[in-house]
Parts: structure tokens; sequence; C-alpha cells
């Protein structure tokens, strides 16, 4: 039996005494290597996401500046004659062009954003011990349920980006998108807005857009169908529309209008009615309606100056009267 001296104290267990330091050691790596680790994932990921950031701003950037070739076209200069290059209003292309970079550059760093942060959380999840198995599984089946139920919506967001990727068509543009016909106002991840002739508003899901004719692209062109009748003169009516189409194309208000002086194409059609000339311009883009509008009423001159006759000449016949006057009536028709 052993004996303590009540002047000596309790004497402490030194098998207590040497747990404390083991379990500290042995605790150490969760204690401090665990955090350690933890926190220079956060920081890494801090920098990779600051990084992706400042790359995309640069890209923006960018793409926000005109190009050498857009400055150049930018100064006053003889009209090119030849194939178009692309003419828009500058204020709506360079709106155009930073809606474009903006929303893509948006989209970028959102996308980077919620990279990294999947992959921080399955990195801390992974140094805490938890197995990352069961929670992929169970966040892959709860994808698949918002898939199958949002699928229209995730359609509309990828379709809106393939939209400003691609280019298809911008603020400004006058676009056929089927029923919606007119002018575009604004091109969203989600939504188009189309302003038509008559003013109302449009808002089109990007998803349900199938097929796109833009009409502001590259170069335009006015066609325009002359009838005639069939007596007319045919190399006369030739002659007419080649003066008529060069002479608007040197006027100085349609210079930069027309790129290429307007050609007969010949005749379109022959039918009852009469024969249908065809003439055509190309312009640049949006203008087309306006000179086709001008072509028109210089034609229609141009013709009546000629003597050239219409398909449905004026003819007048005379009945005789029958009213104690004994006047007679003119028809007209």
């Amino acid at each position: 039996m052993s004996y303590t001296s009540p002047a000596a104290g309790p004497v402490t267990n030194p098998q207590l005494a040497a747990s404390w330091p083991d379990w500290i050691g042995d605790h150490t790596t969760a204690l401090i290597g665990i955090p350690l680790r933890i926190a220079l994932i956060v920081v890494v990921l801090l920098v990779l996401r600051a990084v992706a950031k400042r790359a995309i701003t640069r890209v923006v950037q960018r793409v926000l500046e005109p190009s050498a070739g857009e400055a150049e076209r930018g100064r006053p200069r003889r009209p090119a004659r030849g194939a178009a290059v692309l003419h828009r209003d500058r204020s709506r292309a360079r709106q155009r062009r930073e809606q474009r970079a903006r929303t893509i550059g948006s989209v970028l760093s959102s996308a980077v954003t919620i990279v990294l942060f999947m992959i921080g959380v399955a990195m801390v999840l992974d140094q805490v011990g938890i197995a990352l198995g069961p929670l992929l599984a169970s966040a892959g089946v709860v994808g698949l349920a918002i898939g199958f139920g949002a699928q229209s919506l995730v359609a509309d967001y990828l379709s809106g980006l393939l939209i400003m990727v691609e280019d298809q068509y911008g603020v400004g543009d006058s676009v056929d998108l089927g029923e919606a016909v007119g002018e575009v106002e604004h091109v969203g991840l989600r939504l188009t807005h189309v302003r038509d002739l008559n003013g109302g508003l449009w808002h089109i899901r990007n998803g349900e857009i199938l097929r796109v004719r833009n009409d502001s692209q590259e170069w335009a062109r006015a066609v325009l169908d002359v009838a005639v009748a069939h007596d007319a003169d045919l190399d006369t009516v030739y002659r007419v529309l080649e003066d008529t189409g060069r002479a608007l194309r040197e006027e100085p208000d349609f210079a930069d209008v027309l790129l290429e002086e307007p050609v007969v194409w010949g005749v379109q059609s022959v039918d009852a009615d009469g024969v249908l000339v065809r003439l055509a311009a190309k312009t640049v883009p949006q203008q087309q309606w306006g000179v086709t509008r001008e072509l028109r009423r210089r034609v229609k001159e141009a013709l009546d100056e000629a003597g050239v006759e219409d398909p449905f000449p004026r003819r007048t016949g005379w009945l005789r009267g029958d009213g104690p006057d004994g006047r007679s009536e003119a028809l007209t028709g």
C-alpha cells in the first residue's frame, strides 16, 4: 500500500500529465493544419477570381474600343464605289457593341465566380472529412429535376448568349423574327424587344427564335418593279431607268447611300396586265426603303416625259345624251 504524506499535498498522476502533450501533438494537424489549408484554398480562389475578372474586363474594354478599320471609316472621305462594308449609325453601333460586351462580360464573370465557388466548397468539405460522393449524387438529382422543370428558361439564356456571341442582331437593327417585324430596341439573355411599324413593342423569348432576317448588316438592296404596257419600247424603258438611277446616284444627298449604280435586271414577268421590268440598286443598310420611294417617284416622272404608257391607259368614251339639252356625257376609265 502506498503512503501519501498530507504535508506534501496530492501527487499528480504522471500518465494524465503526459496525455495532454500527446493529445495536442496528435491533433496539431486538425487544430492548425486544416484551418491553414482552408485559408490557403480561399486565398488562392480569391486570387484566381480577381485575375479572371481582370482578364474579362480587359477583353470587354478591347471590344468597346473601335478598331482601326472603324476609325478609318469614321474619317470623312470620298464615298466608296464597290463592295459594301458594314455601314451603321455610329452612335447605335457603339451602343450595340457596348451592350454585347458588357452582357457577355457579366455572364463570364458570373460563370467564373460560380465555378470557383463550387470548387472551393468541394475542397473545403474534403479537408474537414465530409464525403463528397453522396453530396454530388444528391446535387445531380436536384440539378436533373431543375433542368427538366426549367428547360425552357435554360434554352432562352443559352440562345440569348449565342445571339450575342455570334452577333446575329443588335440594338437598332431591322429584323424579321416571324410575326415580330421591326426595329430591335433591346437584346437580353432571355428576351428580345422589337418595335414594329405600328409602334407596338414585342417581347420575344430567345429560345423561341428559330430564324432571323436582318436587314441592317453589310448592305441592302432597293428593288423597284416598273409595269409598262405590252406595246412599250423596252429599249426606251431600259434607257429611262438607267438614266434615272445614274442621276440619282450623282446627287450629293444619295452619293453616300447608293453603294453601286442602279442596274436594270430586265423583264421580270409578262402577264395579261403588262410587262414588269425590275430595277435594283445596292444601298447602305436601312436606307433601301427611302431609295425605293425616291426611285419610284423619279421613274414615274421620267416615263411620263418619255411617253411610255402604263399597263392601264386612260380611255375616254362618249355617251349620247338623251336629256332635253341634248348634251353628251364623257366617261373616262
